[in-house]
């Protein structure tokens, strides 16, 4: 199915798989796809607020502002920055959806590397829990850099890892013992979260991140 923005006043459009909106758009909120134009990621992101939930809308609008990674990515920008997705929002006072991306978009943060991570993060958050940092290489007493937990605090020396279906391929299941290792010889604990951890909305998730808490020290309302 192909979503199709045409302006206000033009004429009727009626094509098979075509969804047809009318609304508002500005030229700069237009750009060229392998010479086919198409919106922005930032209105792209607008126009979702109407068919998503707040949740997905955070997800979409965290891969919109992240940080790429060029080798993986192709580029070494991000596609927009939250201050384009605030600018959006205002400027289409009154359009479908808006009150979901108010909501979104206060959720929205610069760092998650995956729709998982993202959803990890708002279970933790909703559970009560203080809000993790995202991808932040671990700094050791010496200076040295070492790898960078999906979530992490480092106040307790906690990182959490998400491991999606990839960590059961054998060389990746090498890597993850070697960064377990490397958590213990750093003094940090690892908390390891699965898909299976994730259903009802990731509550299982969230208890395995409270239980390292508060085993480091952490205490609700501190």
């Amino acid at each position: 199915m192909y979503h199709v923005i045409r302006p206000e006043g033009a004429a009727h459009l009626n094509r098979p798989h075509v969804i047809v909106h009318r609304m508002k758009l500005y030229d700069d909120e237009v750009t060229l796809l392998d010479g086919i134009p198409v919106t922005t990621p930032e209105r792209t992101w607008l126009d979702l607020a109407e068919m998503l939930t707040v949740d997905q809308l955070v997800v979409a609008g965290d891969s919109c502002v992240r940080m790429p990674r060029p080798e993986l990515d192709g580029r070494d920008v991000p596609l927009c920055s939250v201050q384009d997705l605030q600018r959006m929002i205002d400027r289409h006072k009154g359009k479908r959806g808006l009150r979901k991306a108010k909501e979104a978009i206060a959720l929205i943060r610069v760092g998650s590397d995956s729709p998982q991570e993202s959803l990890l993060r708002l279970a933790i958050v909703r559970a009560g829990l203080p809000e993790p940092e995202l991808n932040v290489p671990i700094i050791d007493d010496a200076g040295t850099r070492h790898h960078e937990p999906d979530l992490s605090y480092r106040k307790y020396r906690i990182g959490v890892e998400y491991e999606g279906e990839l960590h059961g391929e054998e060389g990746q299941i090498v890597r993850d013992i070697a960064r377990s290792e490397k958590y213990t010889a750093l003094g940090w604990t690892e908390v390891r979260i699965s898909k299976r951890h994730m259903h009802d909305d990731a509550k299982a998730a969230a208890a395995k991140v409270r239980a390292a808490l508060l085993q480091a020290g952490w205490r609700p309302g501190r």
